[in-house]
């Protein structure tokens, strides 16, 4: 799955691996997390744009969103069946830039977060499907969900899904939303490549959505974990004995 992702490539880089027409300025982000506005690159017109949308998808038909489940990802395997994604999937497809994302892993008994990164470094484009919610009083909110694969061999050491990602060469078809045929794009929905991603293990301070600065996503050594898995411990109150008192063997309660 994904959760939590990073943007840390220069507004320039993105825009041009991307393509899109605006010239957006916006700060790096370390600690993206669902419900926020993230950028989303679409084809409108025949032109790729940038558009924030936020990140948890809203089908048009729901009534109360307050009552829907927040639909962050998009499972590939079901994506063009289930009520939620089926129309999105034909005709509202786009592209989250990102530089990496973070899972978590069970590790005796914790979770430990990791952050997941192409191995030559280069941003990445995850897949993603949208739709535009209006509301009872003629609001409108644009929406995102990001498609996962079963993931590889290798990564599923980490977690048994992954984020789609489209490579660059694939950015056109992906995008590409003319027809209403889905057969062109069903081979870019699968986990990436053995050994195109790396990962390494972060701080836990990544599990708070108010972090986000520059050294979430930096590896952390083995002393550095022990260290926060001590710090995560409940501390034992100390007890001492009265002054003056005598020392029974039975300590004291005050």
């Amino acid at each position: 799955m994904c959760g939590r992702f990073v943007i840390t490539s220069a507004p320039a880089a993105l825009r041009q691996l991307f393509g899109y027409v605006e010239q957006p300025n916006f700060p790096p982000r370390y600690n993206v997390a669902p419900t926020q506005p993230i950028p989303v690159v679409l084809v409108e017109n025949g032109a790729r744009h940038f558009r924030l949308m936020r990140w948890g998808l809203l089908p048009g038909w729901v009534k109360d969103p307050k009552g829907f489940t927040l639909l962050i990802n998009a499972r590939s395997e079901t994506v063009l069946e289930k009520p939620a994604f089926k129309r999105a999937i034909r005709r509202r497809r786009g592209l989250i830039p990102a530089d990496g994302y973070y899972e978590w892993k069970a590790v005796d008994g914790r979770k430990q977060p990791f952050f997941i990164h192409r191995a030559d470094g280069a941003p990445l484009g995850f897949a993603a499907v949208f739709e535009t919610w209006a509301g009872p009083n003629g609001e409108e909110l644009d929406t995102v969900a990001i498609v996962t694969a079963a993931a590889g061999e290798d990564l599923a050491t980490l977690h048994d899904r992954v984020p789609v990602t489209i490579s660059p060469g694939d950015f056109e078809r992906w995008l590409d939303i003319r027809g209403d045929e889905v057969d062109a794009i069903l081979p870019l929905m699968a986990a990436p490549r053995i050994g195109e991603f790396a990962w390494h293990p972060v701080s836990t301070r990544v599990n708070r959505v108010a972090n986000d600065d520059d050294q979430l996503p930096l590896p952390i050594s083995a002393e550095e974990i022990e260290a926060e898995v001590e710090a995560s411990k409940p501390k034992r109150a100390v007890r001492k004995a009265a002054a003056g008192s005598a020392d029974d063997g039975q300590g004291s309660l005050f």
